[in-house]
């Protein structure tokens, strides 16, 4: 069964709570944007690139059988990070789901606080996209 979107925070709220030492937090955070799998070149376009961000971001959404798959990337190598937690979070729900999450995971992990005024613009950039898309596809939703 698909875990919630609370119980996949709270995986990720006892990953981070491993590292002290936010050097390692920013190395899971890398580790993870390395394992993102790449976004085809079809999907880096300028309507999948996601405004208020320092870097490049893409994200891209597929609604299927009721639920939104995301895919992403970034150009900066923590960015990319944190776009695939937040696919790796919230692909597989569906609209309502997302719409209704509360992503406390960014604040009890210490994210906010530790990223740059830009790049914590960036992130609440691509949960407002995130929740864009959940809407839109919710809408069409018969």
């Amino acid at each position: 069964m698909t875990q919630s979107i609370n119980e996949l925070q709270d995986n990720i709220i006892e990953e981070f709570s491993i590292f002290d030492d936010w050097m390692d937090k920013y190395g899971l955070l890398i580790d993870l944007g390395n394992a993102l799998p790449p976004l085809d070149e079809k999907h880096k376009t300028e309507s999948n690139l996601i405004e208020g961000c320092q870097s490049r971001v893409w994200l891209h959404a597929d609604y299927k059988d009721g639920k939104i798959s995301f895919q992403g990337e970034s150009d900066a190598v923590i960015v990319k990070g944190i776009v695939s937690l937040l696919i790796n979070l919230l692909s597989g729900h569906t609209p309502q789901e997302i719409l209704d999450a509360d992503l406390y995971f960014i604040t009890k992990i210490g994210l906010k606080e530790h990223l740059s005024p830009t790049r914590s613009n960036g992130l609440v950039a691509m949960v407002k996209q995130m929740r864009m898309y959940a809407l839109a596809f919710k809408t069409t939703e018969k």
